[in-house]
């Protein structure tokens, strides 16, 4: 019998492979917060995943965390504050060989996580694929992307990979993923701090380029202190692609600022500012942005942890 999917975390992108794995036949299991939003889930009928205009529900099965059926393949899709403490609270009902998914932004919530369930493998992933909710239980697959799934202590795949070609989940798996993690940080880093900051979508950065090429060059010299030199290379001109390929869109911090919620910001340029201490480099423009980003967190009466 195949290995059940559970998906901790109804976001974007939780919802967006829940729903297509069971699109493709494949058991899944929604894990909710606690019984009121179980409640709210099953009056909902399951998660609906709208593609091109077309709406589709899938009737996935959900559960709360104190469910005692054991987690063999575990999606932690949940935001990067929270991934630590709900992977703790699943951590007595994850089998021996137990495998996790961790689909968080930044650097910092993988090592947490792993060092909770250390028997278990924990394998990261980075995500291009554009998704937004629209409504509860609902999310807007907004563009086709990639992911890139690794571990850096362990190179072999793993078998459940087919799962995901049945689901038509685009990916890879990468010898080198902490190369892929330190890239999407330093091109979070490089956008999303200054689309809130100027209060833009993301095309907006293009009146700021000064602004963008300066923190380029400061994020550059953090990934190659951090020996991450293929994370570093041309990362102004990646930058500057990517601002204009999603021009039309708002950052996720953007979006997280906007509706009043915490946002990234430790695991993002927090953890880069940390990581920067810890080398004895100075970058005062990406120290001057972390700073000027809590300030305006407070101002909004919003948590900068």
């Amino acid at each position: 019998m195949a290995t059940p999917w559970h998906i901790l975390g109804a976001g974007s992108l939780g919802t967006l492979w829940a729903t297509r794995l069971a699109r493709a036949g494949l058991p899944v299991r929604l894990i909710v917060r606690d019984a009121e939003r179980l409640q709210s889930y099953q009056a909902a009928g399951g998660l609906t995943l709208v593609e091109q205009g077309v709406a589709s529900t899938y009737a996935v099965p959900g559960e709360t965390p104190d469910t005692p059926e054991p987690i063999r393949r575990l999606l932690v899709a949940c935001k990067a504050y929270d991934a630590e403490n709900a992977v703790a609270r699943l951590a007595p009902r994850l089998t021996a060989d137990a495998e996790l998914i961790l689909l968080q932004n930044g650097l910092g919530s993988q090592d947490a996580v792993a060092n909770r369930v250390p028997l278990a493998r924990c394998i990261s992933a980075s995500s291009t694929e554009g998704a937004f909710r629209d409504g509860n239980w609902r999310v807007v697959f907004a563009g086709h992307g990639f992911t890139w799934l690794g571990d850096a202590g362990h190179p072999v795949a793993p078998i459940w990979l087919d799962d995901l070609d049945a689901a038509k989940i685009p990916h890879e798996w990468s010898t080198d993923i902490l190369t892929r993690l330190w890239r999407k940080l330093a091109l979070n880093c490089a956008i999303n701090p200054l689309t809130v900051l100027h209060n833009c979508h993301n095309g907006g950065l293009q009146e700021h380029h000064c602004e963008v090429a300066t923190l380029c060059a400061e994020l550059a010299e953090l990934l190659e202190r951090c020996g991450q030199p293929a994370a570093a290379d041309n990362l102004q001109q990646e930058v500057e692609r990517v601002i204009h390929a999603t021009a039309a869109n708002y950052s996720s911090m953007f979006q997280d600022v906007a509706n009043q919620r915490r946002t990234e910001i430790s695991y993002l340029l927090g953890h880069a500012c940390k990581v920067a201490v810890r080398h004895q480099l100075n970058l005062p423009h990406l120290n001057q942005l972390q700073q000027r980003l809590v300030t305006h967190l407070h101002s909004l009466g919003l948590p900068s942890d």
